[in-house]
């Protein structure tokens, strides 16, 4: 299988190539696999330009026009299932399992928004509670937002594109869409089979961009809505940035779990591994923060070292690699240099720490200082380290002593440790017996604190992308 030489972009449901003057490379050789095209200034103008023209035909489409929309894409990604696995290991370095892990959800967004497109309800809402208000009945719809402005990441470039998309054209909001520079063609896909359905002129543009010149998707005042996923540095000075329509923030953290003295350790250390190793760590709930009971302390980090030396990193392509190139060198080189200020403020190192190019391998720690960065901010690579703990109040403030608060994961039999720690752990989601890795993409995600603002999953991001609308009637003898 093979990459197109170039990839166009889209303008008002229509693909153009302009240019190809956007170099994606292979992740792990580091060679140019193909090229895209870039928009500039003027194209991002038309892109919005359309999409508030396309707002009007949008909302006026019939619920189950925009479902066959959304029904069309489910079909067309699992006939397309392997060449958007392939593109995906190539242009993200993602293994190549945990790439068609990834169109599997793709596929899940898209089917989960064609059945919410048709559940767009309202309410009924009675308004006599006191006499002057006799005879007057209230009741209120979603509407949609109008157009919106969605910024995407490398690490998901399927599935976090799709958690804009999808509930987007399941609302009937038209959309202009930047993907990640390094990671353009999983949304570029979407937009390919997109342009095969009848949706209105303007519906959609997906424009890869430099973001320098991307300006107009944050302050553009046409634009009702900004999405934006990525780092909170960038995410924030967004929000700053986008005047007065609303911003939805996803912006990761430094994701803790727990293991308490009860739980089964094999399995919690087999569920450890894949929540700091998977994808090599480029995930904004990684495991990064991994605090165990003391009476379980030495036995966990035991076998967790063991299981992470064993794993497998090399070429993404290979069916048997686990762990594969970070998404640069420069990033492994950052996160290297994490490792090494942690060593040399005390931390021991357990395994790991070498790296070669964009290649880091699977890194563990102890004693890690809790002013380091490692500590303080989003690794988003290979690397986690332990932390040991006595009490339970203990675990939850540890937890807890971050800027971020994503999700963060528990293992432990008690439920009153359960009640406690969904009530105290100041994050959007609390994982009981797995790591904070676990999403599902119907449910409720996102974060609070310097993670985030609003919720992802797609009934709760097409609340974002609609608001209400009031009707009262007043009703008058026959």
């Amino acid at each position: 299988m093979a990459l197109k030489p170039t990839y166009p972009l889209y303008v008002a449901n229509a693909a153009r190539q302009p240019n190809a003057d956007l170099a994606v490379t292979d992740k792990f050789t580091g060679e140019v696999a193909t090229r895209v095209a870039l928009a500039d200034q003027a194209v991002i103008e038309e892109g919005i330009a359309a999409a508030v023209e396309a707002a009007g035909p949008m909302a006026r489409l019939a619920a189950y026009e925009r479902q066959a929309v959304l029904q069309h894409c489910v079909a067309r990604f699992t006939e397309r299932a392997e060449e958007l696995a392939f593109a995906l290991c190539v242009e993200a370095g993602k293994p190549i399992r945990d790439s068609r892990g990834e169109v599997g959800r793709l596929i899940d967004t898209f089917r989960i928004a064609a059945e919410e497109s048709v559940r767009l309800t309202g309410e009924v809402q009675p308004l006599d509670i006191s006499p002057r208000a006799r005879g007057y009945q209230g009741m209120w719809k979603r509407v949609p937002i109008g157009p919106c402005s969605f910024i995407s990441p490398f690490n998901f470039p399927l599935n976090l594109a799709a958690h804009k998309v999808a509930p987007a054209i399941a609302v009937g909001c038209p959309f202009v869409m930047k993907p990640a520079s390094r990671t353009p063609l999983g949304a570029l896909i979407i937009g390919e089979v997109l342009a095969e359905t009848d949706l209105p002129k303007g519906a959609f543009s997906i424009l890869p961009a430099h973001r320098d010149g991307a300006d107009l998707f944050t302050t553009d005042d046409r634009l009702k809505l900004l999405s934006f996923t990525g780092s909170p540095a960038v995410g924030w000075d967004l929000k700053a940035r986008a005047g007065k329509k609303k911003v939805v923030l996803e912006l990761g953290g430094n994701a803790a779990v727990v293991i308490d003295a009860d739980a089964d350790l094999d399995d919690a250390v087999d569920r450890t591994i894949f929540g700091a190793f998977y994808q090599s760590g480029q995930s904004c709930i990684g495991v990064q923060r991994i605090i165990v009971h003391e009476k379980v302390y030495d036995a966990f980090r035991d076998r967790l070292v063991a299981k992470a030396k064993a794993l497998v990193a090399g070429n993404p392509h290979d069916e048997a690699t686990f762990i594969g190139p970070m998404i640069d060198e420069k990033e492994a080189a950052r996160l290297e240099g994490w490792i090494a200020e942690a060593l040399d403020r005390g931390a021991t190192l357990l395994c790991g720490g070498t790296r070669d190019g964009a290649m880091l391998e699977a890194t563990l720690l102890e004693g890690v200082a809790a002013d380091t960065r490692l500590s303080r901010e989003e690794a988003f690579g290979p690397v986690a380290f332990l932390i040991p703990f006595a009490e339970w109040d203990e675990a939850v403030r540890i937890v807890n002593d971050s800027r971020f608060g994503l999700q963060a994961g528990i293992f432990t039999r008690d439920i009153f440790k359960v009640l406690d720690a969904w009530d105290r752990i100041d994050v959007g989601g609390v994982i009981v017996n797995d790591v904070p890795s676990y999403r599902v993409d119907n449910m409720p995600y996102g974060g609070v604190k310097d993670s985030g603002l609003g919720r992802e999953g797609v009934r709760f991001a097409m609340e974002d992308m609609t608001e209400i609308r009031n009707l009262v009637i007043r009703r008058r003898s026959l």
